[in-house]
C-alpha cells in the first residue's frame, strides 16, 4: 500500500474517492466550506463545557474519535484547497512567513496577545 505523506498525494487519493462515488457534483466551494466548518465544530463538541482537567482527560480517552473528526476536517480542507486551485503547502508557508513578521519572537514569546497589542 502506498504511503500518502505529501499534500498532493492526499489530494489525489481524496479526488479518486470522490470521483468513484460521483460526488464532485455536490462539492461546490460553498458546500465544501460549510462542511469544513461543520466538521470542525464536531472537534469542538468534544471539549465544550469542560474545564482544563476534563479537556485533557477527553483528549486522552477519545483519541480515536478525535482522530476521525480531525481527519474529516483535513479531507474537506484538502479538497477545498484543490478545488480552489490553492497550493496549500505554499499557502501555509507564506502565512507562516507573514505571521513571523506580525509576531516576532522577541515580542510574542509566551504571550497570547494579538499582534496589534504587542
Amino acid at each position: 500500500m502506498k504511503k500518502y505523506s505529501e499534500i498532493k498525494d492526499l489530494q489525489e487519493k481524496i479526488r479518486k474517492f470522490v470521483e468513484e462515488r460521483d460526488w464532485k457534483q455536490f462539492h461546490n466551494h460553498k458546500d465544501m466550506a460549510i462542511s469544513l466548518v461543520l466538521e470542525a465544530t464536531e472537534v469542538l463538541e468534544h471539549f465544550q463545557w469542560k474545564n482544563q482537567k476534563e479537556v485533557l482527560h477527553r483528549a486522552e480517552t477519545h483519541k480515536e474519535e478525535l482522530s476521525e473528526e480531525l481527519a474529516d476536517v483535513a479531507v474537506y480542507l484538502l479538497e477545498l484547497a484543490e478545488n480552489l486551485d490553492i497550493d496549500l503547502k505554499e499557502a501555509v508557508l507564506k502565512k507562516l512567513g507573514k505571521n513571523a513578521k506580525k509576531y516576532p519572537v522577541e515580542k510574542a514569546k509566551g504571550k497570547h496577545n494579538k499582534y496589534t497589542e504587542l
